[in-house]
């Protein structure tokens, strides 16, 4: 497959549409190829079945307009950073050669997106390194960036996406069994069922208000960021 300039990853799938649905949104439209690779099928969930989420993940990734969606199909609940789980990641950041690579945050109230963080800075620095896993070429990825989930503190940087808001607002409806409470006996109630999505909007609302536009994204890095400021 031709490289990508951009790879998210997440725990599961509607994290990455959580965290920067409306920058993956924007970078499509402005021509660059954007993947997202899911590491569990988030067989844990209490709504959703692993079928039904692997059905709403293409809904979504169709109206991102995503090049590639990949799942690794590692435990739900099980990323325990094990040589194993590191090398399946490396393989998938050798196969696609990004750019650029996002991650969950590292602090975050659920258990697998801390430790989907820890994974993946772990195999973007084994990426580079030759004799690692010898018989795929190395890959230097340029920037490892965090976008946020459930909360957001220590933004280092913004995205205006008041134009890609649209879209997604309508990804993060594709995931209906994680955000609308169904007339099914087997649907429960969590913490994704009351308003999630609304809250989504209102912290991207205002960050956007920060920024002096009506939507925007935020991101945070672990080196300097330079700029040019003339």
């Amino acid at each position: 497959m031709d490289a990508l300039d951009i790879l998210i990853f997440g725990a599961h799938a509607d994290d990455a549409e959580i965290g920067m649905g409306g920058t993956i949104a924007k970078h499509v439209e402005a021509g660059y190829r954007v993947g997202v690779c899911d590491l569990t099928q988030a067989e844990m969930s209490s709504n959703g079945t692993v079928e039904l989420r692997r059905r709403e993940a293409a809904e979504a990734s169709a109206v991102l307009g995503l090049s590639s969606r990949t799942n690794l199909q590692l435990p739900d609940r099980g990323l325990d950073g094990s040589p194993h789980q590191i090398e399946a990641i490396v393989v998938e950041i050798r196969r696609t050669k990004p750019r650029l690579v996002f991650a969950p945050y590292w602090v975050d109230r659920h258990p697998d997106h801390v430790s989907c963080s820890k994974l993946i800075e772990e195999a973007v620095f084994n990426s580079k390194l030759r004799n690692y896993m010898s018989e795929l070429p190395p890959v230097q990825v340029t920037e490892l960036i965090y976008y946020y989930i459930n909360d957001s503190e220590e933004v280092s940087l913004t995205v205006d996406i008041t134009a890609s808001y649209e879209k997604k607002r309508r990804a993060l409806q594709a995931y209906r069994s994680q955000f609308e409470r169904s007339a099914s006996a087997e649907s429960v109630e969590t913490p994704l069922t009351q308003r999630y999505v609304e809250r989504v909007e209102a912290r991207d609302s205002l960050l956007g208000q920060r920024m002096g536009c009506a939507y925007a994204e935020g991101f945070a890095i672990k080196r300097p960021h330079g700029i040019a400021l003339f």
